[in-house]
């Protein structure tokens, strides 16, 4: 359903990626990690649509993305979260989850619908008890917790996850790997997802794809990743075991 042909960005002349191909198909979740600059969230701002490619393609369920801005691919059906989460601080958690809902592809929707289907959203990352809680107000738990559900409400049916377990405690860690399988499994929507907690998508991506100084290095299973020489080598620092 997503598709990289030799994906290419360059930032003042110094490649950011090169020729990267990557293919992901429904209902899968894949796992994208690398040493922090190796190009993760860069990759994500490409297909989101915040940056353009210097060459290269990106395909998604046969629209070629290049040329579409952010609200446009938003609409074709890709959410994404962000790493750094800056939700509407002084907007309630219901409010900020509306906003995806406000403004996705479907926009008939009418405000009564918009409460509904956001309390549901609320409701399945675990944060319906804290609906009229102003987001500036919310731990940072809770901030990822809500920067999901805004992400599940524009309706997607691939999500970009940015990190989302970053500076979770290891209970928190579990809720959060259990939530990405819920997204899967019961909503089924497609997961790409960025992340340096080992434990978390080691655990729980169908593969996982490896990237290094901008270029893809590996992509296979989580034990194929973890076994992987070049991976060890470039990330890892050991064999990882599962």
């Amino acid at each position: 359903m997503l598709e990289g042909i030799k994906v290419t960005k360059n930032f003042g002349g110094l490649p950011a990626l090169s020729n990267v191909d990557f293919l992901i198909r429904e209902k899968e979740i894949i796992g994208l990690i690398g040493p922090n600059g190796a190009g993760k969230t860069t990759l994500f701002n490409l297909i989101s649509g915040i940056y353009r490619p210097s060459s290269g393609t990106i395909k998604f369920d046969g629209h070629d993305l290049s040329s579409h801005k952010p609200y446009e691919i938003c609409n074709l059906g890709i959410g994404r979260t962000f790493q750094i989460v800056v939700p509407f601080m002084e907007m309630t958690a219901l409010e900020n989850a509306m906003v995806g809902l406000l403004y996705r592809r479907d926009r008939s929707i009418r405000m009564k619908e918009a409460r509904s289907e956001a309390l549901r959203c609320l409701d399945f990352v675990g944060l319906s008890g804290k609906k009229n809680v102003p987001a500036g107000s919310l731990t940072i738990a809770d901030r990822k917790m809500l920067e999901m559900a805004r992400a599940l409400s524009t309706n997607p049916t691939i999500i970009l996850l940015d990190e989302v377990v970053a500076g979770l405690n290891a209970t928190e860690t579990t809720q959060a790997m259990s939530l990405v399988r819920r997204i899967r499994d019961e909503l089924g929507i497609t997961v790409f997802w960025v992340e340096h907690v080992m434990k978390a998508v080691m655990g729980v991506a169908d593969r996982v794809m490896v990237l290094h100084h901008g270029e893809k290095i590996a992509e296979g299973s989580p034990k194929e990743m973890a076994e992987n020489k070049t991976v060890i080598d470039a990330y890892l620092g050991e064999k990882y075991i599962l």
